[in-house]
């Protein structure tokens, strides 16, 4: 059973953003009303009514111009300037994707913590994934949520910020779809903040992914984001998500191209070399900790994930050769 809910936070805002989550924005918006001094809805083109249930339901509201490329980072900002314009003095700002459901602790939780904590710019804590039985792929999410409690150099979209730190470090980066957070926190840490993870139960998402390619596309927007964010800030001392993006083009691009190209022009043999993949997995099952089927779901799907890493470096780079700003990668 959760904890008895105290008394509203009024120097704590609530952004959720969102498109089409239907019952899970529901469950999102339901979960912190009446708890902080502002729940603000930011709604990216939804058509399954998500707009008059936040309305319904309390929240103030941005509908986004469609003219303009959703992101998830200009959702994030829009949010935040209108909960700034209505409460000028808010301290603290809990951000939320709009498919998660706050835990009933976790506002004061966050909020004693930074109240605190001067130094720190941003808490989060664990996000669960509401239903890893359904799928291989939602126990993967969660499993990916599981980060060790401390200080920590990025965090994801949950996170309940500083005021002033966010304002400091000029918001997040509009034009990035996907990878604006890490890049956020990059910009924070260098104005001095630091970000930590929590251990307390954060938020609990339903990320709905029953297929393959939802997964496929998923994993490809990752990709998308190392090639940008490398590109941006690869350089030394951040080095950010460079030896990620050399993993992907490696396995996912250069690796089968030379073995396609050998076994053509040189002999059919030489396609037992993709027996580096199995040994791959071995490789990285015997490294990673947990129990051992865990490790085996991490170990496979880290290797498979290479290929739709290595797409989302195509699309990168594709786009940037034609100087075109790419649309959001979509699973849902």
């Amino acid at each position: 059973s959760q904890p008895p809910q105290r008394l509203r936070l009024p120097s704590v805002a609530v952004i959720a953003i969102g498109r089409n989550e239907g019952e899970r924005l529901r469950r999102c918006l339901e979960s912190v009303a009446g708890r902080v001094a502002l729940v603000v809805y930011v709604d990216s083109g939804s058509t399954d009514g998500s707009v008059a249930m936040s309305k319904a339901l309390g929240a103030e509201l941005v509908a986004l111009d469609m003219n303009t490329p959703f992101t998830a980072a200009r959702a994030r900002n829009a949010g935040a300037v209108l909960a700034l314009k209505l409460k000028p003095d808010l301290d603290f700002l809990q951000f939320v994707d709009g498919d998660c459901e706050v835990d009933a602790s976790w506002l004061d939780t966050a909020h004693d913590f930074l109240r605190a904590n001067d130094g720190v710019a941003a808490v989060f804590g664990r996000r669960r994934e509401r239903y890893p039985e359904r799928s291989v792929f939602n126990r993967l999410c969660d499993m990916e949520w599981n980060v060790p409690p401390g200080e920590v150099r990025s965090c994801g979209g949950d996170v309940m910020m500083r005021t002033e730190a966010l304002r400091r470090a000029g918001g997040y980066r509009e034009d990035l779809i996907a990878g604006e957070e890490p890049e956020l926190c990059i910009r924070i840490r260098a104005a001095g903040w630091t970000i930590r993870c929590l251990d307390a139960p954060m938020t609990l998402h339903d990320a709905a992914i029953l297929r393959w390619g939802q997964w496929w596309m998923r994993t490809k927007r990752t990709g998308y984001a190392f090639a940008e964010c490398s590109r941006l800030f690869g350089a030394p001392p951040e080095r950010h998500w460079v030896r990620e993006s050399r993993r992907s083009r490696v396995w996912g691009m250069a690796l089968p191209a030379l073995i396609a190209g050998l076994s053509l022009a040189v002999s059919p043999w030489f396609v037992l070399l993709l027996g580096m993949y199995p040994l791959q997995m071995l490789r990285l099952y015997f490294r990673k900790s947990g129990e051992p089927r865990q490790r085996a779901l991490q170990s496979v799907f880290t290797t498979l994930g290479y290929f739709p890493e290595a797409a989302g470096h195509l699309r990168y780079w594709r786009q940037r050769l034609i100087d075109k700003r790419s649309a959001l990668i979509e699973y849902k």
